[in-house]
């Protein structure tokens, strides 16, 4: 069974800094692809940022240039690094595993709030 844990959300002020990672645990399964989306309410989630087994990453054109996405592969784990951060970026954020177990799965993390206000 696969098991999502997510870490390192909070409040920060505009211009600042923020690191989410999201660690995979489990057995018995080969990760596609993990990522983070991110989620107003009454809004749909859309994709940050995400980043392929093979490394390929994929940014939302708002978060490009200031948002990092990384990954450790002996560890599972995908790190969100967020820099120069706007109010606009206030959102529930969740990490998305995509993975093979069979057959192709997804998996969200429980969700993270980051909150850019001064």
């Amino acid at each position: 069974q696969v098991q999502l844990v997510e870490s390192g959300g909070g409040l920060v002020q505009p211009g600042g800094s923020l690191r989410l990672s999201c660690a995979a645990s489990g057995s018995g399964f080969s990760i596609v692809s993990m990522g983070w989306y991110r989620q107003d309410p009454g809004k749909p989630r859309e994709l940050v940022a995400d980043i392929s087994s093979g490394g390929s990453t994929n940014y939302a054109t708002s978060v490009k240039g200031r948002f990092t996405i990384s990954r450790d592969n002996a560890e599972n784990t995908v790190y969100l690094q967020m820099n120069s951060l706007k109010p606009e970026d206030t959102a529930v954020y969740y990490c998305k595993l995509t993975y093979v177990a069979s057959y192709l799965k997804i998996y969200w993390g429980q969700g993270t709030q980051v909150t850019v206000s001064s």
